[in-house]
């Protein structure tokens, strides 16, 4: 795919091949493309192939072609995390022999009432690694991210999150981890993604500080919440995109981010409104909550 000249923006779209596209997912895409562009900066893509055993036969190659028909041009070569386990795996060894992180045993049916938040069952039991979940010492701190949408957004790690997961009890790696190593990899310096993540933002933070990588600057979009209060996404009532919609839906995402799209472009071509959309983006303008009403008559 093209470069770009700018390395000093480095962004990325990494999407979870559990299911095909869909608009929160272009809005998403659009939103991290058009900001990293609108300065003249990297695109990157990554797949986040983590959990094989949630991925839909035949997504990975959807979402590429889904990409390639919306306009979108990304730089350098396709990352998989499914590629990058011996990474992962290296520093979950140093954290464990480290004494930063930890062996445990616990079951689902164990955590049931503890509300997601890890009681620390496991802190102290010196169990081994082998047929256990890793798990993170997290402090008694309160992290903050000052994210360039959603505002200051603060969260007690201890309190609110719990000692959390970075290598699964199956062996798989845990997405607070490979997210965090990948990014500093890559160089990426700003995340543009969709608001549900936020919420694991001071992780990420946490993280970053223990294992000295730079903190990038975050851009979180608003979910685009139905009537219900379900989020659009894969698993509810969110058909796949289409090519040949990509050209009103391109606008309808636009329009969605609080941009103001020409009335010219009706009936342009998927990089046409990409091209406008780099040349007029404004990411003041996105607004911090949308429901699907707004999304669908903005």
């Amino acid at each position: 795919m093209t470069a770009s000249p700018n390395p000093s923006y480095i962004g990325r779209f990494a999407p979870t091949p559990s299911g095909h596209l869909h608009f929160g997912s272009l809005v998403a895409a659009l939103a991290s493309y058009l900001d990293a562009r609108s300065v003249g900066g990297r695109w990157l893509l990554r797949m986040e192939d983590l959990d094989p055993p949630r991925e839909m036969p035949g997504a990975q190659a959807a979402i590429l072609d889904a990409l390639q028909r919306y306009g979108f041009e990304w730089d350098g070569e396709l990352v998989r995390q499914s590629e990058r386990h011996d990474a992962y795996a290296q520093v979950v060894d140093r954290l464990f022999s480290q004494g930063l992180a930890y062996a445990c045993t616990c079951s689902r049916k164990q955590l049931e009432g503890y509300n997601g938040i890890y009681p620390g069952l496991c802190r102290n039991a010196g169990h081994s690694m082998e047929n256990a979940a890793i798990r993170l010492r997290v402090p008694e701190l309160e992290y903050a991210v000052e994210d360039r949408v959603q505002g200051t957004f603060r969260q007690h790690l201890g309190r609110d999150a719990g000692d959390f997961v970075i290598r699964r009890r199956d062996g798989l790696y845990a997405y607070q981890l490979a997210v965090v190593l990948d990014d500093a990899w890559q160089g990426v310096t700003d995340i543009v993604r969709g608001a549900d993540l936020l919420d694991s933002t001071p992780r990420q933070l946490y993280l970053q500080e223990l294992l000295g990588l730079s903190q990038p600057r975050y851009l979180h979009v608003p979910l685009i919440v139905q009537p219900d209060g379900h989020k659009l996404g894969k698993s509810y009532r969110s058909p796949p995109l289409t090519p040949d919609q990509a050209s009103p839906l391109l606008l309808r995402a636009l329009r969605a981010l609080g941009q103001a799209p020409d009335e010219s472009l009706d009936g342009a071509s998927p990089r046409e409104i990409l091209d406008w959309g780099i040349a007029h983006w404004n990411a003041g303008l996105i607004p911090r909550t949308l429901t699907l009403a707004e999304a669908q008559l903005r």
